[in-house]
């Protein structure tokens, strides 16, 4: 059982998708980085000085029991999205562009096998 685990595990796709989780893990808290450092207090210096993740609405109730809609942390998590999937569309178009022109690159003419050769030598020597 451990060895078809062994042989599962190491095949291609499932590391493929292993390294694509991990550099994915890593690329969103970037992101996470630029909206909440970066892009969030510009925004805040834009709007005069207000911190959007702080805004919020209070449904109902006071202090700690209150209901409340974060609609800060809802922004910045769309903004969050939209960068990451924005991100996404660059890198597929990219590689798409890489591989149009690798297939658009002319193959080598492909030599005839030597007995076409031969033959073609052959049936010109007859022709003389």
């Amino acid at each position: 059982m451990f060895k078809e685990f062994k042989q599962f595990a190491m095949r291609g796709n499932v590391l493929d998708l292993a390294v694509g989780m991990i550099i994915g893990a890593a690329f969103t808290s970037i992101v996470k980085g630029v909206v909440d450092h970066l892009l969030s207090p510009v925004l805040g210096l834009i709007t005069g000085g207000v911190n959007l993740t702080n805004m919020k609405i209070i449904l109902s109730g006071e202090g700690e029991s209150a209901v409340v809609m974060n609609i800060g942390l809802f922004f910045q998590s769309v903004v969050n999205f939209v960068l990451v999937a924005f991100a996404v569309f660059l890198l597929v178009k990219a590689i798409k562009s890489f591989e149009k022109k690798e297939e658009a690159k002319p193959s080598a003419p492909v030599a005839p096998p030597k007995s076409e050769v031969l033959l073609e030598e052959i049936r010109d020597l007859l022709k003389k």
